[in-house]
C-alpha cells in the first residue's frame, strides 16, 4: 500500500455516495418490492415462480459467469429478468420499463442531514466528485449539482478497487492522485482502492462499524461536518 501523503495538497474530495451519502439497504428492499409488484401485474408468470429472494439467487448465479456483471449492476439486473422471462414464457421486451420502475424507486434515496451543507461547505475551497458501484442517479436524487465529476462503474467499465477509475476522477478534475481525497464507507473499494492508487483516503463510518486491521485511513469520518474540520485543520 503507498503511503498516504500530505493532506496540505488536497485541492479535491472524491465520494463515494451509497451508505456513504445516504443509507442504501432498506431503499434496496423497498425498489425490490416495488419492481416484483409490478412484474406481478405485468409478467405474472415470474412472480408465479420467483420471490424476491429467488430473483435475487438467480442474479448472484448470472453474476458469478460474467466478468461484466462485476462492474453493470444495472445491466445484471436486467440479465436477471430477462433470463427469468425465458424461463417462465413472459415477454422480456418489458424488461426495459421493468428496469425503469426499479431505478425510479432506488433513486428515491434520503441524503443524511448533513450531506447538503457539508458538499456546500467543502464546494467554496474544494473541487468535488464522486466514484461509485453502484447506478444511483445524482440528477434524479438533486445532488448532482455539487459534483463536477461523477464516474460510475457500469458507465467507465471498471470498478472500484481498480485503481483506473480513481485515476480516471483525477485526470477528469486534472489533478493529480495525491491532491484528491477520496472518501467512502468500504474498506476494501474505497480505502485500500483510494491508497493504492496514490489518493488520500478517508473511511465514513455511518453505521458503527468495526475497521479492519491492516488498513489505514487518513482519517475516520462519521458526517461531513467531520470532514470538512479535518481539512480546515491543516
Amino acid at each position: 500500500m503507498q503511503a498516504t501523503p500530505s493532506k496540505h495538497h488536497i485541492k479535491a474530495v472524491l465520494f463515494d455516495l451509497d451508505d456513504t451519502l445516504w443509507p442504501l439497504e432498506a431503499v434496496i428492499k423497498r425498489a425490490e418490492q416495488v419492481l416484483h409488484d409490478w412484474l406481478a401485474l405485468h409478467t405474472p408468470g415470474i412472480t408465479a415462480r420467483y420471490t424476491i429472494d429467488n430473483l435475487r439467487t438467480l442474479r448472484a448465479e448470472l453474476q458469478s459467469g460474467n466478468p461484466q456483471y462485476r462492474y453493470d449492476l444495472w445491466a445484471l439486473r436486467h440479465a436477471t429478468l430477462t433470463h427469468a422471462c425465458t424461463l417462465c414464457g413472459e415477454d422480456e421486451g418489458r424488461m426495459l420499463e421493468a428496469m425503469a420502475v426499479f431505478s425510479e424507486a432506488r433513486n428515491a434515496v434520503t441524503p443524511f442531514d448533513d450531506v447538503a451543507p457539508g458538499l456546500t461547505a467543502l464546494q467554496q475551497q474544494y473541487r468535488i466528485g464522486s466514484i461509485s458501484n453502484g447506478f444511483a442517479d445524482l440528477h434524479a436524487i438533486g445532488l448532482a449539482h455539487h459534483f463536477e465529476v461523477s464516474l460510475a462503474a457500469h458507465q467507465f467499465g471498471t470498478a472500484k478497487p481498480d485503481p483506473a477509475i480513481f485515476l480516471a476522477a483525477c485526470e477528469a478534475l486534472d489533478i493529480a492522485p495525491h491532491e484528491a481525497l477520496h472518501i467512502g464507507d468500504d474498506p476494501s473499494l474505497d480505502v485500500a482502492g483510494a491508497q493504492n492508487a496514490g489518493l488520500h483516503a478517508g473511511w465514513m463510518n455511518r453505521f458503527d462499524r468495526p475497521f479492519p486491521a491492516d488498513i489505514e485511513p487518513a482519517a475516520h469520518f462519521r458526517t461531513l461536518h467531520d470532514v470538512v474540520a479535518w481539512l480546515g485543520r491543516r
